[in-house]
């Protein structure tokens, strides 16, 4: 029997992990989601992409966890769905101030690291259930999974959670490559 070889991280990001989510959105994750077959948990992200994992450092690991402890922590409550566009529907948390003081406190440290490499002007927390690429009649086809998705996950919210720590991971494209480096505690609030 031989052993694979585990891939190395080409990636990683900073994120807050929502256990109490899993049991209303993993399964439709595991069939709709990208990130859920690479081993990232139900999440909000709060900076992705963030530094070359070859190039995280204890230094890094430091300055992320100060940054990090500059909010306290929190709870929330996910009661309800959003979309982008019809390509991806997620979990909308209430409130969302904290995870927006998160992703502008990382960002802050690490201002060479934009969320989502600047794609965006405003970044929309979010707990992703589901995304389709695919276009054309394929479209069609997602979007219909989509909304399946949706009514059942409708029908468990709201999702109550108490956020206490981000996590740094890293990993690759590979399935199940996504691993903790670095558990972040908040603030005790």
């Amino acid at each position: 029997m031989t052993q694979q070889a585990v891939p190395q991280p080409t990636h990683s990001a900073v994120l807050v992990p929502v256990p109490e989510a899993e049991p209303v959105v993993a399964r439709h994750r595991a069939r709709l989601d990208p990130a859920a077959a690479l081993g990232v948990p139900a999440h909000v992200t709060v900076l992705y992409p963030f530094a070359p994992p070859a190039a995280i450092t204890a230094v890094t690991i430091e300055t992320l966890a100060a940054a990090v402890a500059s909010v306290a922590s929190f709870g929330c409550v996910f009661p309800r769905t959003g979309w982008f566009g019809e390509r991806v529907v997620w979990l909308a948390p209430q409130p969302d101030r904290p995870f927006r003081a998160l992703t502008a406190a990382v960002a802050a440290a690490f201002p060479q690291f934009p969320p989502y490499g600047g794609a965006f002007a405003e970044v929309v927390p979010h707990l992703t259930i589901g995304e389709w690429a695919d276009s054309g009649a394929e479209l069609l086809r997602g979007a219909e999974l989509l909304r399946g998705a949706e009514a059942s996950v409708l029908r468990a919210l709201p999702v109550a959670a108490h956020v206490t720590r981000a996590w740094l991971m890293t990993g690759s494209s590979a399935p199940a490559s996504w691993r903790t480096v670095a558990e972040l505690p908040l603030a005790a609030s």
